[in-house]
This record gives C-alpha cells, sequence and structure tokens, in this order.
C-alpha cells in the first residue's frame, strides 16, 4: 500500500514539475484520461488507506492532502471538457425529424460552431465569460476608470464567426442552436442587428457631451455581454455605417467575441453606399475578428413547409375578407385607436387594435418616415398584423420597399402572425427589383439602358439582395407550420403593460 501511494505521489510531482516549467497544455481527452487514471488509482490507494484505518492505523496529513489533490485535480480535468455543443443537438433533433439529414453545408457550418463552442470552454477564464466572477463594476464605473488609469486591449484569444449565406439555409436557426447551448452563467446576448443599432443609437443619446460616446456604450454593451450573437448583419443606413468600424473596435478591445449570420459576405456589406470607402475599415475589422464561413446550400427550408394555408389574400377586392378575418380574430372586443410607446419619447398610431392584433393600411406603415425601432414597438403590444394593399414594389415606391422589408424583418424576429391583402404573390411583388448583376445578365448592354425599357425597374444591390430573405419569410409566415407554432406559443395570456391580451 506504502509504495502504492509513493508512486502516486511521485506522478503527482511529475504533473506538477511539468506544469511549472511551462509546456505545451495537453488537450482536453487527455486530461480527461489523465484525470480518470488518477481518480481510479487514488480510489484504489486510499481505499486501501481507509480499511487499515478502520483497523486502528493511522492516517498521515501527507495522505490526506493526497486524497484532497487527487480528488480536485480529477474534477478540475473533466470540468474542463465540454459535455454537449451544438453538434450533439443537432444530431439529436435530427434522430428526432425536427431537422432534415444530409445537408453537408449545415454539417460544415455546425462543425464551425461546435469548434467555437470547444474554444469557448476552454478559454472560459480568460475570456471572463462567467458574470458572476467578472468584475462588479458597472459598464460606466469601468469606462470612467478607463480614463484616468490607461488600460490595456483585452482581445478575447478567440475569434469570432461570420455566417454568410442564401435565404432559408438555417443560418438563424444554426446560430440560435449554437446560442441555446452555452451556460446560463455566461455572460451572452442573442439580438436581431436592426434592434442592437436601435440600442447602441439611444444609449448614444443618454450619453452625449461625453468625450467618446462610442466607447462609452462598448465598455456598456460588453459589460453585459462578451459573447454577441448578431442575427442578420445588414447595413443600410448611412448613420449606422459611419459608426460601426469604431463601435466594434471598441467592443473588440474589450474582449467581445461576435457570432454573426448575413446574406452578404463581408466584402459586399453595404455595397454601394453612400461614402463607402469610410466604411471598408470596418470590414478589415470584421474579418480580423472574425472567421468567415459561407453557408452554399441552394435549398430554402421555408419553402418547403405547406405555403399558402395562411392569411395571404391576392386581389385588390379582398378588403372585406381581410376585415372579417382581423374580426373574427379579436372576437367580441371593439378595435379602437391605439397608441404604442417607441423608442426616445417617441410613439406610433395604431388607427385599429384590440385583443393583441392591430390592423393598418399599407401607406400607414411603409409611406411614412417610420422605420425599425416603431416595428419594434408595435410588436411588444401586438402578436398579429393586419395590413391592407401591399403594392408591387419598383423604382417609384422603393422607400417604401425598405421599410416593407425591415417590417417583414422585426415580424419574423418577434414570431408574430401576419394577414395581409397583396396586389401579387410574394415573389412577384419584387420582380422589379434586381441587383445590379441581375441587370446586366438580363441586359448585357447596361443596366442602365434596361431602365429606359422599363423605367419602373430598380436596380439596388441591398434590396435585390433583402427581398429574397423577405420572399421566403413571407411564404413561411403563411405555412401551416409557422401557424401551429404560433397558435401554441400564444394559447396563454400575452402580457404587456397595458395588461393581458388574450388570443381568441
Amino acid at each position: 500500500m506504502r509504495a502504492t501511494v509513493a508512486r502516486s505521489l511521485r506522478q503527482l510531482r511529475r504533473l506538477a514539475r511539468h506544469h511549472a516549467e511551462g509546456r505545451a497544455p495537453i488537450n482536453r481527452l487527455t486530461r480527461q484520461q489523465n484525470a480518470l487514471i488518477l481518480r481510479s488509482s487514488a480510489s484504489r490507494s486510499l481505499c486501501t488507506v481507509r480499511q487499515n484505518d478502520e483497523h486502528g492505523r493511522f492516517v498521515s496529513p501527507a495522505v490526506e492532502s493526497l486524497r484532497n489533490m487527487f480528488s480536485t485535480a480529477a474534477a478540475d480535468s473533466i470540468k474542463d471538457v465540454p459535455r454537449g455543443g451544438p453538434m450533439v443537438e443537432y444530431e439529436k433533433r435530427i434522430a428526432s425529424g425536427d431537422l432534415v439529414d444530409g445537408d453537408s453545408f449545415q454539417v460544415d457550418t455546425i462543425q464551425q460552431l461546435q469548434r467555437l463552442y470547444e474554444d469557448l470552454v476552454e478559454n472560459e477564464e480568460a475570456c471572463q465569460l462567467d458574470r458572476y466572477q467578472s468584475s462588479e463594476k458597472s459598464g460606466r464605473r469601468r469606462w470612467l476608470w478607463s480614463r484616468l488609469i490607461a488600460q490595456p486591449s483585452t482581445q478575447s484569444p478567440v475569434k469570432g464567426l461570420y455566417l454568410y449565406g442564401g435565404v432559408g439555409t438555417g443560418k438563424t436557426m444554426l446560430m440560435d442552436l449554437f446560442y441555446e447551448q452555452l451556460p446560463a452563467n455566461w455572460r451572452k446576448k442573442r439580438i436581431h442587428f436592426h434592434d442592437f443599432m436601435l440600442n447602441v443609437h439611444s444609449r448614444l443619446q443618454m450619453h452625449k457631451g461625453v468625450s467618446d460616446p462610442l466607447d462609452m456604450v462598448a465598455a456598456e454593451i460588453s459589460d453585459e455581454a462578451i459573447i454577441l450573437c448578431l442575427d442578420e448583419f445588414m447595413v443600410t443606413d448611412v448613420a449606422d455605417a459611419m459608426i460601426l468600424n469604431r463601435l466594434f473596435r471598441h467592443l473588440f478591445s474589450k474582449g467581445v467575441i461576435l457570432v454573426s449570420t448575413s446574406n452578404r459576405a463581408p466584402d459586399q456589406l453595404y455595397e454601394g453606399g453612400l461614402q463607402r470607402n469610410l466604411f471598408l475599415p470596418f470590414i478589415d475589422t470584421l474579418k480580423e475578428r472574425c472567421i468567415s464561413h459561407p453557408i452554399g446550400s441552394a435549398v430554402d427550408y421555408r419553402q418547403l413547409g405547406s405555403a399558402g394555408e395562411g392569411f395571404y389574400f391576392i386581389g385588390n377586392d379582398c378588403s372585406t375578407v381581410l376585415k372579417q378575418k382581423f374580426q373574427s380574430l379579436i372576437g367580441d372586443e371593439e378595435p379602437t385607436p391605439q397608441t404604442v410607446e417607441v423608442v426616445m419619447g417617441r410613439h406610433l398610431q395604431v388607427p385599429l387594435g384590440a385583443n393583441g392584433c392591430a390592423y393598418f393600411q399599407f401607406e400607414d406603415l411603409c409611406d411614412r418616415p417610420i422605420g425599425a425601432a416603431d416595428y419594434f414597438g408595435l410588436f411588444k403590444k401586438f402578436h398579429t398584423l393586419a395590413v391592407e394593399g401591399v403594392p408591387k414594389f419598383g423604382y417609384h415606391n422603393r422607400t417604401a420597399a425598405y421599410r416593407f422589408v425591415t417590417l417583414v424583418d422585426v415580424m419574423y424576429e418577434n414570431k408574430a402572425r401576419l394577414l395581409c391583402t397583396a396586389e401579387a404573390e410574394p415573389i412577384e411583388l419584387f420582380e422589379n427589383i434586381v441587383t445590379v448583376a441581375e441587370a446586366q445578365k438580363s441586359a448585357p448592354r447596361s443596366s442602365r439602358s434596361r431602365k429606359s425599357d422599363d423605367p419602373d425597374l430598380c436596380v439596388d444591390n441591398e434590396l435585390g439582395f433583402a427581398k429574397d430573405r423577405t420572399i421566403s419569410r413571407l411564404t413561411e409566415l403563411n405555412s401551416r407550420e409557422y401557424l401551429e407554432d404560433f397558435e401554441a406559443k400564444w394559447q396563454q395570456p400575452l402580457h404587456d403593460d397595458g395588461g393581458d391580451v388574450v388570443l381568441a
């Protein structure tokens, strides 16, 4: 027995020397195996000691110390090994039939997310992910302290991930699957890009007069979340474009790790936008701190559901049908004009609303100077939106088309229900919206010459890319599967500041 204990002590000393000499760290699997071996060896040795102790023999302090050291080493080593991750959950959902098997593009992407997950587990302490072990200073106090004492950059040892590809390929689903597997005690946040930028501008308003308000905002955001998951990264606003590079340089210097989805490759972001040359440094920053991964699948999974079973009515003569459907949803309640609080003291007027359902003419939602902030405010109070008179889009109403794209994005993000009358099928609504490449392909002489053939043709790269996502989402919003999920979600009362709103 003494020989066994001595052998175990020598083994422990060798491990301690190995660590002290700063040799290359062994991988997680090796650590786990070593921990199990050590624990097994220690258990046998110490079991013998305990048996002898029962017969009156003295257990020395050295042996007790050895017992504690082995127990701690084994626990620490096993703790370091991830017990799951997005790959495990992905395989479970395939086995249960929730996801389609055989998509190699999704498998490649989930492997990238699994790698990121394991890197984060490996570097949990270095990345300061645990919200309970991170500094207790608030973002403002930390920022004020950094003004007095120069703070070194604390860029994360782990790079983020920028997923991009076509519509309906599963980018958002895979990012959400990754996010859901992250430990609850980690500093993490998942938010739509529109909502994120609204939040940034709101914070900037609060910190007017500060020498570097973007640094202050970045300090607050990093205090709340080190892992920042942004869905639908799409830059169309010049005000956003001008601040993104400075904002994310501050965020990355404070250790933030970005995981994002987008329809555009990094080099295509804000393509054709005003003063794009001032935006280009952000692309370099993004590629420096994130691994770009394309999802090359041509399958739009949103189109695989049972489309056409919802409340999308085609034709100008369907107004009466829409009003009847709206009335059936609100039940006996009388619809009345209502007011929705948006951000920074702004308000949105709702023409008719009752029982969690709102009714708008298209012009009231998309032909007025309102945007994402108003739409987010709308869906905080209402779960169902009825829109009358969605037109075909072209050059004459391209601004309304941009707002409609944003409206559908926000609606989809909030898992809301849509009722509408439209001039045509979703794909036909946008047939006059094309990218430069599409225009040149159909009329090789030049996009300008094609425009002279069709004066309502709108050649717009951002809108041309965004339309595919909108068509795909409109299709899913009207699928049986989506509406069944909606019913299941809202079978309980909807809680908001205005009281309980119950789905009829």
